[in-house]
């Protein structure tokens, strides 16, 4: 694919900001001694492999749509895109990056549905040759050579407290959290970000406390449980895209649509459609556009000039009913490889 010198000027801004590092993962350096290392320019076609947690879901989706928009900027490179059906599914995970390693596929980009259980995956790509760079979910430990595009999910959940308090104002208010995959970085991290967020407010005390297992139906269910069990809960936050629906649906058969304070997180068409009905009073929205992107267009980077990867933060909006359809926001909530919102 031919690129015009206005692209090449959007990808060498798109390389500065991937260069941007998370406090928590430093830099980068590529080592002879690793099976990360890349010492020669690949030249020719590029087969990658891209792995989500699971697929099915709005967020990989668009997971997806920034992975492919890399490759097709880049030229001449393969998106193998293949997951589990399920996040629960980790031993389905090992296998399905232990066949990519099989095929000597040129790089790896995936996320872990485990932190510890996939971080023998990820050494025995490495130990095999090849480059691996994870996306949204990292794994516990994490060798140095692989980097990590993902949200400040600590951060995001802290925020998403703030945003719970404000909804609903003073006095004292009992809330619960729909957690997602106990094990998974994210949800851990989402976790303990929520939990500290709410230090912060005396006046909310966390009564329930459920994981949805990525689950709408299982959400659903703990949440009805919650509601029954605390009859005067105030507010949920909601930690994923399952959770999050499964929530509102318990929360609106309960009569308790708008009175109950639902703070959700991704953006799938349910979710914007509960934000604007006022189902859902706010939402964390990661870009995952720019996740997908960052991971290919990095690892076609290292593997075609020897660049070595670095960490990025992904970025993170928090969208209201006041915000939603601003120009900002539409970008990330609708992305498209004509107009991708990776340099923001």
């Amino acid at each position: 694919m031919a690129i015009n010198s206005r692209t090449r000027r959007g990808l060498a801004a798109l390389t500065a900001l991937a260069a941007m590092s998370l406090s928590a993962c430093g830099g980068v350096e590529v080592r002879d001694e690793s099976g990360g290392g890349q010492d020669t320019p690949h030249d020719g076609p590029l087969d990658l492999a891209v792995v989500p947690k699971a697929v099915g879901h709005e967020f990989w989706s668009t997971v997806q749509a920034g992975a492919e928009c890399a490759a097709e900027l880049d030229g001449d490179v393969t998106v193998n895109w293949d997951g589990v059906n399920a996040e629960t599914d980790v031993e389905g995970q090992v296998n399905l990056l232990q066949n990519f390693v099989t095929q000597d596929v040129d790089g790896i980009v995936y996320a872990a549905t485990d932190s510890a259980a996939l971080a023998p995956a990820t050494q025995n790509a490495l130990d095999s040759g090849i480059p691996v760079a994870m996306i949204d979910s990292g794994t516990d430990p994490q060798p140095d050579e692989v980097p990590l595009y993902a949200t400040d999910n600590r951060a995001g959940a802290a925020e998403a407290a703030n945003l719970l308090a404000d909804a609903l104002g003073e006095g004292d208010h009992d809330v619960a959290l729909i957690e997602f995959q106990p094990g998974s970085q994210t949800n851990t991290e989402r976790v303990e970000g929520f939990t500290e967020g709410l230090a912060a407010h005396e006046n909310l005390n966390l009564v329930g406390q459920q994981p949805s297992h990525s689950d709408v139906n299982e959400a659903r269910k703990v949440t009805e449980d919650i509601l029954t069990a605390n009859p005067d809960l105030s507010g949920i936050f909601a930690a994923n895209e399952p959770s999050v629906l499964g929530a509102a649906q318990a929360v609106e058969a309960a009569g308790r649509s708008g009175e109950v304070v639902i703070i959700g997180w991704d953006a799938a068409p349910d979710e914007i459609a509960g934000l604007r009905d006022g189902q859902i009073a706010a939402l964390v929205v990661q870009n995952p556009f720019r996740m997908g992107f960052f991971g290919v267009q990095n690892m076609v980077e290292h593997l075609r000039e020897g660049t070595a990867m670095e960490s990025a933060d992904t970025g993170v909006t928090f969208v209201t009913p006041d915000n939603i359809d601003s120009e900002e926001v539409q970008a990330v909530l609708e992305p498209s490889c004509d107009n991708p919102p990776v340099d923001q």
